[in-house]
């Protein structure tokens, strides 16, 4: 007979595996993840932060298809395959968008698609063969009010919403648990001094703080990462605080105390690997949690600045295209941004009853 394994991390795997919506945000958040680490390679437009602008076709709806005339960049730079896939490609040269063209034995004449101009371009520029450099390109998302292709802003803008929350996840983390633990092991006047400073930090409202330390720090997305961060420390400091609480009070750490070991290593070895359900709860909803704040930030002008991708940016760019008839150019970063927190708030409900020993 087959022997099975009643460990408590089995079990709550077992329990995880059943919750179907779970797993399906689970998979989802693991793609985002894939997307957020090659958006440069799936996007379209490989360009750094996706900025090719093409006025002539702007606010195109999608599926939208045009001509598009290459022109190469009169200086390339050897570019390592990290760097392409950190940056993009940063000699992309100039895109143009044509009606139509035709050759003669010296030269390329094209027709702009929107002015209808006409403009020639001598066939030593393309290496002799300028039909090469001119291709059918079809926007799938449309393209937005400045004429960049809009899916590959959504895929880019990705990495910015998805390192946000690990990053800010990590340093709630990293700041919040000893200080939890150290409050609700010692207690007394400890507890009271840390629980003064978590309510006079608590007090604040979380979006007016964040930009506080925004504006203290500078603009730009590593700033917001370390702003949400420095913001988020409390929920986990109260939880793990709670926690350790009630647990201090097992007989294994009664034992440990009686053993001669340090307040160190029962807290670290043997308190915080048996809360460590509730925080890996919370670290979800924080996640969600961060996103939103950071579009939020976006939205305002203060999150992650242009021309870098971002969902909020790009909802704060088109929100009043919703009523000029191109609802998309907002709707879309918008569901990104729904799909992504609602993934990680399912994956929090169901870790919360995975972990929970009482069912």
């Amino acid at each position: 007979m087959q022997h099975v394994s009643n460990s408590l991390s089995r079990v709550a795997i077992r329990k995880f595996k059943q919750h179907t919506t779970g797993i399906y945000s689970f998979w989802y958040v693991v793609l985002c993840g894939l997307v957020a680490m090659f958006c440069y390679v799936l996007a379209p437009d490989h360009s750094s932060n996706a900025n090719q602008m093409h006025l002539e076709i702007h606010s195109k709806k999608p599926g939208f298809t045009v001509q598009m005339l290459h022109l190469p960049a009169k200086e390339t730079t050897n570019q390592s395959w990290w760097d392409f896939l950190k940056n993009g490609t940063k000699d992309t040269g100039d895109e143009i968008a044509i009606a139509s063209y035709q050759l003669t034995k010296t030269q390329l004449l094209t027709i702009g698609y929107a002015d209808g101009m006409a403009k020639k371009y001598p066939l030593s520029r393309f290496q002799n063969n300028p039909t090469t450099y001119i291709q059918e390109k079809t926007f799938y998302l449309g393209t937005d009010k400045y004429g960049r292709d809009l899916l590959s802003r959504l895929l880019i803008g990705t990495r910015i919403s998805f390192f946000i929350g690990f990053i800010a996840v990590l340093i709630s983390l990293f700041i919040g648990i000893p200080i939890g633990a150290i409050a609700g092991y010692f207690g007394g006047k400890t507890d009271a001094f840390i629980m003064w400073v978590i309510n006079i930090t608590w007090s604040i409202p979380t979006l007016l703080l964040v930009i506080a330390i925004t504006l203290a720090l500078g603009k730009g997305y590593w700033q917001v990462f370390i702003a949400v961060g420095l913001t988020m420390w409390v929920e986990v400091a109260r939880v793990v605080r709670g926690q350790v609480i009630t647990t201090k009070q097992q007989q294994y750490v009664e034992a440990a105390k009686v053993l001669g070991y340090s307040h160190f290593r029962i807290i670290f070895k043997h308190i915080l690997p048996n809360i460590l359900a509730p925080i890996i709860v919370i670290s979800a909803a924080n996640f969600a949690a961060a996103i939103l704040i950071e579009s939020g930030l976006s939205f305002l002008g203060i999150g992650a600045q242009p021309p870098t991708p971002s969902w909020g940016a790009m909802i704060k760019n088109h929100y009043n295209y919703i009523i000029l008839g191109k609802p998309y150019l907002a709707i879309i970063p918008g569901l990104a941004i729904m799909s992504l927190v609602m993934a990680f708030m399912l994956i929090g409900n169901a870790l919360r009853d995975a972990l929970d020993v009482k069912n």
